[in-house]
């Protein structure tokens, strides 16, 4: 990989150059010839041609499809077998069993901090699976790449710092794992946004440390000569025009009695706590009020970009914040104040900045009604005048995309959802994250208040960066670039279901950055774009058969999951067996500091979990072919399933059954397998777990080959404690089974069952809906004041019992209702326990119509999988 700084002659993909900027314009000229054929790939991003190229830095990074990436590959094959020879790497390396060890690892590092964009992995996260799966030179995958942490965990193997590589050796140690071999590996990184791959691309490069000077020489204090006035206040203690750090804006509000105004800040904010009052009085009538009760005022301006005046709330200044020999002191907004902010109101913006319409969508257009419409319209004047500048300046450094990289972290922080927190002592980049939410309390903050930290971080970060990974912005559903077979190992991190709405949290960045995703098959749940849970989990199919197709037989992918929901879990699961990936192992990522909602809300995520998957090997499919039609092939199929599981999970205090080796979850892969190529399932479930004692070894409700079993006696004999084998959740009854056993002996919070709850999850039968486990806790148990869930006593669990049967009759009495009606052909979905309870009371009232007619109308098969329904259903259709 190259060096940005270097004139040295360098050579790229065969072809020599004398200096970097040679290299580059070469490059941009092929991929300007190239762009006709790559505008006909899915998700090809919007912008003009100009725009997308001068941001590329061609061939190892592209703001579109990257058309070299079969050519790196090609080179890395050839460096593979130089590793070789040199003892570097194996001609034979493989990899049998997932990595099933629970990951814990913290953000609080250069790197992640580095930029602060929605989501990341932290990168020594990676580096472990990465570790176990690759050998030295080995070609790294990620197709949701975000911001480029698998590439740089790739590139960082090389030479890891001192105290992640015992760390992560120890962990090995206590795991039973082979230590790893550390060097070196190639990785190819895509997203399907273009600020995602840009950050990613900066995060992936050898970067002189001398640019983070040139922004602090050559843009800040081209800024601070230039508008530095429009940052002055006079100290009320002095009469010094001192600097300003933010001024405070409030929303304003108009009383619903008197219609009097009344200023948030003033009315609604006690100022001794910093706390926002719930109840106030209007100053003009004293009546009470709460911010539900008011309506923001209203005043129409002149839109000099848009050349019409629009309507917008009312937002004044209040508060300013400035500095008095280095010291932070504040002050009330006062007629100084006011006339400067009144006169960079009249100055012309002489730099270019965005003034396009908000992008469709719930989140990016949630600030119309308050006349925020368009991008220019969520900054100040003065905010623009600088940020427009900025970006100009940047284009005057040695490396003009690090630059750009630097000053967009003011982006969001400069913008109107950066909300005063006068709780917090920074006030940089207050914006709630995942959301564009605009509160009533604004700061509008100087460029120099963001950055003087951010440079300093950025200086200790800059020491991670390492060139070393290929970046493209492409639809993960579209990667024809990629030829079969050419990838040894996949780690991604996808978009779950409506975690996050990436297109429209990115728009901002991208405006500046004059590139935009398209969105149209952008994998995610929206519903202003037209994309439910069906939708989402088509195009992950997708996705992930692009991943299957390029990844090579017998190697492995990890999935990252993040997400509450039962129904995405299955279908994300569904999604990768779709594709002919076979599950092997799910375990969890532990990130330890959670995002704004994970921290806040009852039920969110504390853990992620990590799917880990293969590809069979060329050897079984051929050899599965070729006997599918016998009962043979079932057993050849869990035999080599058996192989890529893992014996035992061994922690330094226990040592964990493993669900993946149950008979049923055994069943569910081979379902999959058969239904992803197409073909009908040989043998039911009942033969199947009968037969599967004869042909395997069964263990603590596990199953083992000879070989394996052995070793996994001896490990249970060296475990100081053994964990059973948990019940597996496949209906709402045996979730509720589960949940007892588990708050049996203790309490626990939302955040530590979740991770534990969405593992158990196995098969849901078609047709039968479980509940949400947040809905589950709420009707069969009672949670403390420290927000832990338990059991309820026997008194307790009665009324709970009976407010349970009350919504459960009020679910029934929906299916009666659509049962009866002459239009409902089928009832698709219905929740089992619902039935039960509805038609035990139809059966006590003698109402044996409504049992036939309900029955009638639900899936056959969970009438006749559940005995307590079939019973009265019998019963009653002997009555009718």
């Amino acid at each position: 990989m190259f060096k940005q700084d270097t004139n040295q002659p360098i050579t790229v993909l065969g072809l020599t150059f004398n200096s970097e900027e040679e290299r580059r314009e070469h490059f941009r000229k092929e991929l300007r010839k190239k762009l006709p054929e790559l505008k006909q790939m899915e998700g090809f991003p919007i912008g003009e041609d100009d725009d997308i190229i001068n941001l590329s830095d061609p061939p190892y990074y592209t703001a579109c499809p990257n058309p070299w990436l079969n050519d790196f590959i090609v080179e890395w094959e050839k460096d593979k077998k130089q590793l070789e020879k040199e003892g570097k790497r194996s001609g034979h390396f493989q990899i049998d069993e997932p990595y099933a060890s629970d990951v814990s690892e913290g953000k609080n590092n250069p790197v992640y901090s580095a930029h602060n964009y929605h989501t990341k992995v932290p990168h020594p996260a990676i580096m472990r699976y990465i570790l176990h799966y690759t050998q030295p030179g080995d070609i790294v995958f990620d197709g949701f790449a975000g911001t480029g942490m698998t590439g740089l965990a790739s590139s960082l193997l090389a030479c890891p710092p001192v105290s992640t590589r015992q760390e992560i050796e120890n962990e090995f140690r206590n795991n039973a794992l082979k230590l790893p071999t550390w060097g070196t590996r190639k990785s190819i990184c895509s997203d399907l946004s273009p600020i995602a791959s840009f950050i990613a691309h900066n995060y992936n490069k050898d970067t002189a440390i001398e640019i983070l000077n040139e922004i602090e020489e050559k843009i800040l204090s081209e800024i601070d000569s230039e508008y530095g006035w429009m940052y002055e206040t006079i100290d009320p203690s002095t009469g010094n025009k001192e600097t300003v750090d933010f001024t405070v804006y409030s929303d304003v509000f108009e009383c619903p009695q008197c219609s009097k105004r009344i200023t948030f800040y003033n009315s609604c904010v006690n100022h001794d706590t910093g706390k926002i009052n719930r109840e106030f009085e209007c100053p003009g009538c004293s009546t009470s009020l709460t911010k539900r009760k008011v309506a923001n005022a209203k005043e129409t301006v002149f839109d000099d970009t848009l050349g019409i005046p629009i309507s917008q709330n009312v937002s004044v200044p209040v508060l300013i914040q400035y500095r008095r020999k280095g010291k932070a002191l504040q002050k009330k907004v006062d007629k100084n104040d006011l006339d400067l902010i009144n006169k960079i109101a009249g100055q012309q913006i002489n730099s270019w900045y965005p003034n396009i319409r908000m992008m469709e969508g719930g989140e990016s257009r949630r600030n119309d009604k308050s006349g925020l419409t368009h991008v220019h319209h969520f900054y100040s004047k003065r905010a623009l005048i600088v940020l427009s500048r900025a970006f100009e300046l940047c284009e005057e450094t040695s490396d003009p995309n690090m630059a750009r990289f630097v000053i967009e972290q003011c982006v969001l922080g400069m913008a109107r959802i950066s909300r005063y927190v006068p709780t917090h002592f920074s006030q940089v980049n207050q914006y709630l994250s995942g959301t564009l939410y605009v509160g009533s309390q604004v700061v509008d903050v100087s460029l120099r208040y963001i950055l003087d930290g951010k440079l300093k971080r950025l200086k200790k970060a800059f020491s991670y960066f390492k060139a070393g990974s290929v970046i493209s912005t492409q639809d993960a559903g579209d990667f024809r670039n990629l030829t079969n077979n050419s990838i040894d190992y996949i780690f991604t991190d996808p978009p779950f279901g409506a975690n996050l709405a990436y297109s429209e949290l990115n728009f901002f960045w991208e405006a500046w950055e004059k590139v935009i995703t398209n969105y149209n098959n952008e994998a995610i749940e929206n519903s202003p774009h037209g994309k439910g849970k069906n939708e989402y989990s088509n195009l992950m199919k997708t996705c992930f058969s692009q991943m299957f197709r390029v990844l090579k037989p017998g190697k492995w992918m990890t999935v990252e999951f993040s997400n509450t929901s039962a129904a995405i879990w299955n279908g994300i699961q569904n999604a990768i067996q779709g594709a002919g990936f076979v599950i092997a192992n799910v375990s969890s990522l532990d990130k330890k500091q959670g995002s704004f909602k994970a921290v806040t809300t009852a039920t969110a995520v504390k853990q992620d979990l990590v799917i880990s998957c293969y590809k069979p090997s060329s050897e079984f499919d051929e050899k599965f072919i070729e006997n599918h039609n016998k009962d043979l092939a079932v057993w050849d199929f869990i035999n080599e399933h058996l192989q890529h599981l893992p014996i035992y999970i061994v922690t330094e205090y226990s040592t964990s059954a493993i669900i993946e080796r149950s008979p049923k979850i055994l069943f569910d892969r081979l379902i999959a397998f058969y239904v992803q190529k197409g073909l009908p399932v040989p043998i039911d479930a009942i033969k199947f777990q009968q037969d599967l004692r004869e042909h395997f070894i069964e263990r603590d409700g596990m199953f083992f080959t000879n070989e394996q079993v052995q070793e996994y006696d001896k490990k249970k004999e060296e475990a100081p404690t053994f964990i059973q084998l948990s019940l597996l959740v496949s209906s709402e009854q045996d979730g509720v089974y589960w949940l007892k056993n588990l708050l049996k002996e203790k309490s626990f919070t939302y955040q530590d069952i979740q991770p534990k709850w969405m593992q158990a999850l196995a098969g849901v039968r078609k047709g039968d809906i479980i509940p949400e486990l947040a809905d589950i806790l709420e009707e069969n148990f009672l949670k403390n004041e420290a927000g832990k869930w338990y059991l309820p006593d026997p008194e307790n669990e009665a009324d709970l019992e009976k407010l349970r049967n009350k919504r459960l009759l009020k679910q029934f009495d929906s299916y009666k209702t659509q049962a009866t009606a002459a239009r409902t052909k089928r009832i698709k979905e219905v929740r089992v326990d619902a039935l039960r309870v509805g038609f035990k009371q139809c059966y006590q009232e003698k109402d044996f119509n409504t049992i036939v007619a309900v029955a009638d109308k639900i899936p056959n098969n969970l009438l006749m999988e559940d005995e307590v329904l079939l019973q009265f259903y019998d019963i009653a259709a002997a009555k009718v």
